[in-house]
């Protein structure tokens, strides 16, 4: 059975930074793209950032700048450094997995097989 967990998630005022986590369990992230979405308050989950097996990183130009992902293949995790984070960055996270070998990075949540539960990241103006 697969499992992603998110983690790292909190409350923050705007400007102060967060690492979110993503393990993996029954699952491998060292062949696969992982992605970061996020839902806010009455909105659509949206696109935040994305990572490929090889390290190749995209990001939504709202993020882009502010957030970095990385993936750490040893443990099987992937992370999201969140810096000089917006009240508009309050959302609940999510990582997902494509779960497609090799695959490349996707900016459409629909392309993503494997979902966490999510972690809330509030920021305080």
């Amino acid at each position: 059975q697969v499992q992603l967990v998110e983690s790292g998630g909190g409350l923050v005022q705007a400007g102060d930074s967060l690492k979110l986590s993503c393990a993996a369990s029954g699952h491998t992230f060292n062949t696969d793209a992982v992605g970061w979405f996020r839902r806010a308050p009455g909105k659509e989950r949206e696109f935040v950032a994305a990572i490929r097996f090889t390290g190749w990183t995209t990001y939504a130009d709202s993020v882009k700048g502010r957030f970095t992902a990385s993936r750490d293949s040893a443990k099987n995790a992937v992370y999201l450094q969140m810096n000089s984070l917006k009240p508009e960055d309050t959302a609940v996270y999510y990582c997902a997995a494509r779960d497609l070998t090799y695959s490349s990075t996707s900016t459409y949540l629909h392309d993503y097989k494997y979902w966490g539960q999510g972690t809330q990241v509030t920021v305080s103006s």
